[in-house]
């Protein structure tokens, strides 16, 4: 069993709060390209958000192994081991292997819950699932 984040995309509104709260978390900062979690807008002026599903597929593309599954299934960045190539940001099947011009590693979600706790709207929150759930993938 692993713990991953849910998404219900009928409940969200959009507000954001879980980027902000995400980017505060890990950054330390208020700023949506520091966060693990993305939400975007469809053709139909509704929200979806984007997040790693925890498939493990970059963890075999990392030369350096610094990308491993943790304990309680999570997908985890070694960021010592990490050196920068960005295999995994290209590889990810999902886009959801992140960049930031002011890191040198990528990141991703890894379902600390934080958005959840905060998400004024419960569209998301972390359940416990035999394998990942299937996520949004984008076009």
């Amino acid at each position: 069993m692993m713990k991953v984040l849910s998404y219900k995309q009928e409940r969200c509104i959009g507000c954001r709060t879980c980027e902000e709260v995400c980017s505060e978390t890990w950054f330390k900062v208020t700023d949506a390209e520091k966060s693990r979690t993305r939400i975007h807008e469809n053709d139909e002026g509704g929200f979806y958000a984007t997040f790693c599903n925890q498939c493990g597929a970059c963890i075999d593309v990392c030369p350096a192994e610094a990308l491993y599954r943790d304990k309680r299934g999570i997908v985890r960045l070694r960021e010592k081991l990490c050196v920068g190539c960005l295999s995994c940001v290209g590889f990810c099947p999902y886009l959801v292997m992140y960049t930031h011009e002011d890191r040198t590693e990528p990141f991703k979600c890894i379902a600390c819950g934080k958005c959840a706790d905060e998400c004024p709207v419960d569209a998301l929150a972390i359940v416990e699932v035999e394998e990942p759930l299937p996520a949004f993938k984008a076009e």
